[in-house]
């Protein structure tokens, strides 16, 4: 299968690269109603970063807690209701966080000019009409949302993305100094992300030279960032995981992720766990899958000291695991991936509880 995909239109990089945001915004100002809607992670109100975003006294800005919870669609449609009775249609959408930040911004901008619920959006290509401007500013790096096509959302049946061309970033700033204060444990977790989607991206069906040259590019940084000598977290390092952040989206994007990213998918849907972290929960035990990644990713977990929970399906009732299973099984493009074209010969409801039942 050929893939005809639409990269980020423009990118900026560099530390201090948030201060372009000003200008890169001043061509946009004259569009729709002339107001930008600024969704930003509730950790840095009243922080120093809050108090440099550009934002002029028509625009609209929102501090939103995505911790512990990730996107959902009745948040989205919720907000692009309230945006367009009391405000109109924004000039654009500038999104100030991490990968459920990303998500937001991109699935309101789409939202903005799509009618109905998101709800009816939640697959590939369901979108009808190109969204509003939308401009990223990713505050931890490891999720690739920043260059994906797919804004993640947990709806009242499934978890899945918005999926189209047009979700992509219009234009998307890197910034390495806004990673620096990032805890060491979601500092690891996060990047562990870009880990897994390059590993997954390597070790299935749609793996080939395009995808293969990003996520080889995008597994170097990561060793260096966290098993070398000088692995840590350290402004040359967070450079690097900015770009492997980014090299193991594109990575994805022209590939597929497998039987991590299926599994994940479950523990955020039915237990609320964070993207990364539940990638690092299901990860560690899939030796049979991805053995030689599975043990660099303890190795890089034992060298930073961060541990990772066991024997947590012992607190799990049957229903959860089930509708886990039920919930990683209903992700047939993540098996073909990583099983291959007759995967439900060979992977059933029981299969994936037994793979719940390691953790």
């Amino acid at each position: 299968m050929h893939k005809n995909f639409k990269n980020i239109d423009k990118v900026v990089f560099g530390r201090g690269s948030f201060s372009e945001m000003d200008s890169i915004l001043a061509e946009k100002r004259s569009e729709n109603n002339h107001f930008f809607l600024f969704v930003v992670d509730s950790y840095f109100s009243g922080k120093e970063l809050a108090s440099r975003i550009p934002a002029k006294p028509e625009d609209v800005v929102r501090f939103i807690d995505v911790d512990p919870h990730e996107p959902t669609t009745d948040q989205i449609d919720n907000l692009r209701d309230e945006i367009l009775a009391s405000k109109g249609l924004p000039s654009g959408v500038i999104g100030i966080g991490g990968g459920s930040i990303m998500d937001i911004a991109k699935a309101i901008s789409l939202m903005f000019t799509n009618e109905g619920s998101s709800t009816l959006y939640q697959g590939l290509n369901l979108i009808k009409k190109p969204g509003i401007y939308h401009l990223g500013v990713p505050t931890i790096s490891g999720t690739g949302a920043e260059v994906s096509m797919t804004a993640v959302l947990t709806g009242p049946v499934k978890k899945l993305g918005l999926k189209c061309d047009w979700t992509v970033f219009n234009q998307v700033i890197l910034d390495p100094e806004l990673i620096a204060s990032v805890p060491v444990d979601k500092w690891l977790y996060t990047g562990m992300d870009t880990y897994i989607h390059c590993i997954e991206s390597e070790n299935g069906t749609l793996n080939n030279a395009y995808s293969h040259a990003y996520a080889e590019q995008a597994l170097k940084l990561c060793r260096e960032i966290y098993l070398d000598d000088k692995s840590g977290q350290t402004p040359e390092n967070d450079e690097k995981l900015m770009v492997a952040s980014m090299m193991g989206g594109l990575s994805l994007t022209y590939s597929e992720v497998g039987v991590c990213h299926a599994l994940s998918y479950g523990l955020s849907k039915i237990l609320g766990e964070k993207h990364c972290y539940a990638n690092c929960l299901a990860f560690q035990h899939l030796e049979d899958y991805y053995g030689e990644g599975v043990a660099e990713l303890k190795k890089m977990l034992k060298t930073h000291n961060v541990e990772l929970p066991q024997d947590l399906s012992k607190t799990w009732t049957d229903e959860q695991i089930t509708a886990m299973a039920e919930v990683a099984y209903n992700l047939p493009h993540m098996w073909n991936h990583a099983i291959g074209t007759d995967w439900k010969e060979k992977v059933t409801i029981e299969t994936i509880m037994e793979l719940y039942k390691r953790m």
